[in-house]
């Protein structure tokens, strides 16, 4: 079932996969998200096939101006990432809204427990209801990423010169 909610201002936020631009999406993630620079587009449209999305467009031309997507089961679970908002629409509490809504609308369907990991946002998340873990030495992580360089976001293998790329 599609959720969506309209804000002050009319910004629409929706879960509806269908209303994503995925081509905008994957070229926010993979050019201007630490997380996901150098992100292949195949992979970010297997990511947003398997997880709940959401979408926030612009109340004027319905452009989309922010995503995030949740992995979950709906019922126990939930981990909040690629969370981005268009550097044009930044500064206007979207990104704290769409975080909101998505906390709201996992609770209604059980989810207790969400996870997110930030380098940046802690504020914005903070301000939503996220606190560190208060026991991070329970957690683990099985991580099988290469090794990135800050410089590129690209996988860099040690026998190579490092590249900028403009």
């Amino acid at each position: 079932m599609v959720f969506s909610l309209t804000s002050a201002d009319g910004h629409l936020l929706s879960t509806d996969p269908a209303r994503l631009d995925l081509e905008l999406v994957h070229h926010w993630l993979s050019t201007d998200a630490y997380w996901a620079l150098g992100r292949d587009r195949a992979v970010t449209d297997r990511a947003f096939a398997g997880s709940l999305p959401f979408g926030v467009y612009r109340p004027e031309d319905g452009r989309q101006v922010a995503v995030a997507r949740v992995v979950t089961d709906g019922a126990t679970f939930a981990w909040l990432c690629d969370v981005y908002v268009d550097r044009v629409a930044r500064g206007r509490g979207l990104g704290g809204w769409m975080v909101g809504a998505a906390r709201d609308h996992l609770a209604e369907l059980g989810v207790l427990r969400i996870l997110l990991i930030t380098n940046d946002a802690h504020q914005v998340y903070a301000r939503e209801g996220f606190t560190p873990l208060d026991a991070p030495e329970r957690w683990m992580i099985l991580d099988r990423r290469p090794p990135v360089t800050p410089i590129t976001g690209k996988e860099q293998n040690s026998g190579t010169p490092l590249t900028v790329e403009a």
